[in-house]
């Protein structure tokens, strides 16, 4: 090796660009050792978020095109890259870059349905010798990456980790979607992502060099976190060497234990500090329009260790606190301490069933992140367990309704569109008593837009099909225990491949079949994707049945859930705990030997009452006095 090649390999490159300069007409590679790609909803939320609100702090309908150039800037961090033998190989950020690549795909399609110019493509891809490929080049994601820009249909069943986590991921940005983003705010978000957002490319020409970079940067200065900077704050003001250790202990134990519950989660940390320093403190929030500030809502979500110092006062930690003061070591030990215990709480219930907060597990399966915030805002050091319990019962079934009134009425229920709803809940019942609490929900849900008559008209498209999937998860499930049954709901949702279920219609795609009642096949579409005409099935199900004409399917039916097997008249012999509940909350449910345009019509009626009971406002009352909210 030539010196002059010596030393370009031992050379190191920094350049700021924008996100149009690293991706237009590149290509970039990744070793088959960091192949895999595991961003989840948190992490595309955030990112989602970060971006839209710097876009709206500058955005206002009627602006012209050419002012994106004096928008505000985004900084979206460093990527590391290692040039060898004439390509470019990701070192560090192939996370952000392939979610970035899944954002311009998912806005190209909402530019072509537009009828806009197409801006993004050869961010995308590029074209080399008549043959197209991503610009992100990983040879196992190729097919996936190519049927999601074809808009095929994909059958994750039998994809890797790496696939499904990307597939995931690019269905949910469109959940995640602001809906002030429409078509006329849609060319200049283009604009700002491409040319407003900018990124540091270090750029090394070696492996060595690369991954001594990497690690310099991971293991040094910059590996300090936001938790790492306010444990040193606290700490640092406790003066008395055995109350310092003691609380360096307790706040070691507590993040142990949140580690444990999600090894996976490398924010565990700082989520729990976002949930709790927002439920109990933050009093303001950013207003979408140009030129606002970020408020205490806002900074608890970015810089929570800067907002803690900045707000001694207001959390308790008098900023002149003589030497050998509690408040630093109150702060950790007791404070701290009180709040993650019920975040586990809240966190361990979001993650399978638990007796008493079945609710927190059905608000989680919707991804609703912000729960946790909600959940600890009412909740106060001097209440007991029982009363605790009562408080996030009351709250998560305020949320369960909520949530169920927006995705009736094709309602994003994402972290951008319900953020600032939450955060005037949270201000509304911090700290209350059970009572206000319920008042205070109740007087929300009564002043909801949304309401349950969305059912009546709810159908079944692109958008609406994982919300029916649990929306019918749960009307199983409520039937099913309601007549004595066990739940099942974890299983209807969780439950992946050929023993998993999907959303699945009683009437096979044959409209010549149904001439007698649709003159039009376009008729009959929109009828058989109506809520009241779907079920949910085992995946094998319909692979067995699924085309079948409805007389050859009832029979199979009985053997299915509760919603299915009602269908069959069998279901109502020597059943008695589902013909008793059925009668006492005086459901209309009977079975069907045929299933022509007025039978769905019956189904239809059927699924808005069993969500009326589901979703009834009265469950807060009944809580209060003592009944569980389980279904």
């Amino acid at each position: 090796m030539s010196n002059d090649q010596s030393i370009q390999r031992k050379s190191i490159d920094g350049k700021g660009k924008t996100l149009r300069e690293i991706l237009f007409g590149r290509k970039f590679y990744i070793d088959y050792y960091q192949r895999e790609y595991k961003w989840q909803t948190k992490q595309l939320e955030e990112l989602v978020s970060d971006l839209t609100d710097v876009f709206f702090r500058s955005y206002e309908p009627g602006h012209e095109r050419r002012a994106v150039a004096g928008y505000d800037r985004y900084f979206l961090g460093s990527i590391i890259v290692s040039q060898k033998d004439g390509r470019d190989y990701i070192i560090d950020g192939q996370q952000r870059l392939t979610t970035l690549t899944l954002l311009l795909l998912f806005l190209m399609k909402r530019q072509q349905a537009a009828k806009q110019q197409n801006s993004v493509g050869e961010m995308i891809y590029s074209e080399e010798y008549g043959e197209k490929s991503f610009n992100v080049d990983v040879p196992e994601r190729r097919a996936i990456m190519q049927a999601l820009f074809d808009g095929t249909d994909i059958d994750d069943e039998d994809l890797p980790e790496s696939s499904r986590n990307i597939v995931a991921r690019y269905n949910e940005i469109e959940e995640l979607w602001p809906d002030e983003i429409d078509d006329a705010a849609l060319p200049y978000l283009v604009d700002w992502l491409t040319k407003n957002v900018h990124l540091v490319e270090i750029t090394a020409y070696s492996d060595d060099v690369a991954y001594t970079i990497f690690e310099t940067m991971n293991d040094r200065g910059l590996s300090l976190s936001p938790t790492d900077m306010l444990k040193g704050y606290l700490l640092a003001n406790i003066t008395d060497t055995r109350s310092r250790d003691a609380a360096s202990a307790e706040w070691k134990r507590m993040l142990a234990e949140m580690r444990a519950l999600a090894p996976d989660n490398q924010e565990y940390d700082s989520d729990f500090f976002k949930a709790w320093l927002r439920s109990q403190y933050a009093d303001s929030i950013r207003i979408r329009k140009k030129d606002a500030r970020p408020e205490a809502w806002d900074r608890i979500g970015t810089e929570f260790h800067r907002w803690v110092r900045e707000q001694a006062d207001r959390v308790g930690l008098a900023k002149n606190s003589q030497p050998h003061s509690p408040a630093y070591r109150d702060f950790i030990t007791a404070e701290m301490a009180f709040y993650a215990k019920w975040y586990m709480v809240i966190r361990r219930a979001e993650m399978q069933p638990t007796p008493g907060l079945e609710n927190v597990y059905h608000n989680a399966t919707h991804q609703f992140t912000h729960q946790p915030t909600l959940l600890l805002a009412p909740l106060v050091r001097s209440d007991s367990d029982e009363v605790i319990r009562l408080k996030m019962r009351l709250v998560a079934k305020y949320a369960d309704i909520y949530l169920s009134r927006r995705l009736c009425n094709f309602r994003n229920c994402d972290y951008n569109s319900l953020q600032y709803n939450v955060f005037t809940v949270v201000r509304d019942i911090r700290g209350g008593s059970p009572k206000e609490i319920a008042a205070a929900l109740r007087k929300r849900l009564e002043e909801q837009p949304e309401r349950l008559t969305g059912f009546d008209g709810f159908y079944l498209n692109q958008w609406s099909h994982k919300p029916i999937k649990r929306l019918l998860a749960r009307m199983a499930d409520y039937i099913e225990v309601s007549g004595g049954g066990q739940s099942r709901y974890a299983e209807y949702i969780t439950l992946r491949g050929k023993k998993g279920f999907e959303v699945e219609h009683i009437w096979p795609n044959h409209p010549e079949d149904f001439r007698d009642e649709f003159q039009h096949k376009t008729d009959f579409e929109d009828y058989r994707n109506r809520f009241g005409g779907l079920l949910l099935l085992p995946k094998s199900f319909n692979a067995s049945y699924g085309d079948r004409p409805y007389a050859d399917k009832l029979e199979h039916y009985f053997g299915q859930n509760a919603l299915a097997k009602s269908l069959h008249p069998r279901a109502y012999e020597h059943n008695p705990g589902f013909v008793r509940f059925v009668r006492d909350q005086e459901l209309p449910f009977r079975p069907h030997g045929q299933f022509k345009k007025a039978d769905l019509d019956e189904r239809q009626a059927l699924y808005r009452r069993i969500a009326d009971r589901i979703w009834d406002i009265a469950w807060l009352d009944r809580i209060l006095a003592g009944e569980q909210a389980v279904r």
